[in-house]
Formats: structure tokens, sequence, C-alpha cells
């Protein structure tokens, strides 16, 4: 096993992939659902993936996809695997999906999900409940997770 840094440095960074990958799946996955046709979408981690539709029939049905397939696909990984890596990557998708919606909203960035999702009749209470569950929930579990992860009497990453 590597130091707990080390380990530390690694999972963030599988959680960064992780998060923006189900995120940005999510919102591909939903618009084909909903009888969109994807006409551009990049997946890449170290940029800004994004997806176009056109014409996209439920774009409430797209955007949403993003955030929900976000967090639940890698909650539901974790709920199989039950590793403590699995869990620490599943906190962070929870906070940082719920902190994305939360900080476009207040930057009221227009390309962002958030102000696309009020453009297209979201309900700001529906936002506002996902983004309060979701930094909520990620919070307490991302912060207990760090814990574990740091801590030098932490239990090897397969326990």
């Amino acid at each position: 096993m590597p130091p707990c840094g080390l380990y530390f440095v690694l999972l963030l960074a599988a959680s960064w992939c992780v998060m923006t990958f189900t995120h940005e799946a999510g919102h591909v996955v939903a618009g084909w659902a909903a009888g969109g046709t994807l006409v551009e979408a990049d997946l890449a981690p170290w940029g800004l993936p994004h997806s176009r539709f056109d014409p996209d029939p439920h774009p409430l049905v797209t955007l949403w996809g993003g955030p929900i397939l976000g967090v639940l696909v890698p909650l539901a990984v974790a709920l199989i695997v039950r590793r403590t890596w699995a869990w620490f990557v599943a906190h962070f998708c929870l906070l940082a999906n719920g902190s994305y919606l939360a900080v476009a909203w207040l930057t009221g960035e227009r390309d962002l999900d958030t102000a696309r999702l009020l453009e297209h009749g979201a309900h700001p209470a529906t936002i506002a409940t996902y983004c309060v569950a979701t930094i909520g929930v990620g919070y307490v579990g991302f912060r207990r997770q760090c814990v574990r992860v740091l801590s030098p009497t932490a239990p090897p990453p397969t326990a």
C-alpha cells in the first residue's frame, strides 16, 4: 500500500475522474433515453466535460441526468463493493455534484447546468433540495472517509 498521503492524492484524482465521467455520461444516457440526438460530447476529466444534443426534446431530463446519475452510479458501486476507497469516491461525487450546482447557481454562468436547468423550467426548490441533500450527506461522508484514509492506523484499502 502506498503511504497514506500518496494514497489520498490518488483517491482524489480517481474521484475527480469518476465524478466528471459519471456526471457527463449521465447527461448523455438521459439525453439518449429522452430521444435526443447527440451532436457533441467530451468526457475527458482534465477539461470541462460537456455534451450537446440537437434536437433535445426533453432538456430537463437530459440536464438532470448528469447530477442524478453522477451520484447514483458511484453510490451503487460503493454499496456493491463495500470498500473504503469506493465510499471515498461516492461521497466525493455527492459533495462535488451538489457543490457544482450550488456554485453554478451563485455565479449565474449561463452555460453551466444550473442556469440551463432554470432556463428550461426546473423549479429553484428542486435544485436547492438537491444541493442541500448532496452537499450535506456528501460532506459528512467525505469527511469521514478522509479521516479513515489519512489515519495512520487506517486499515488497508481493501478492508
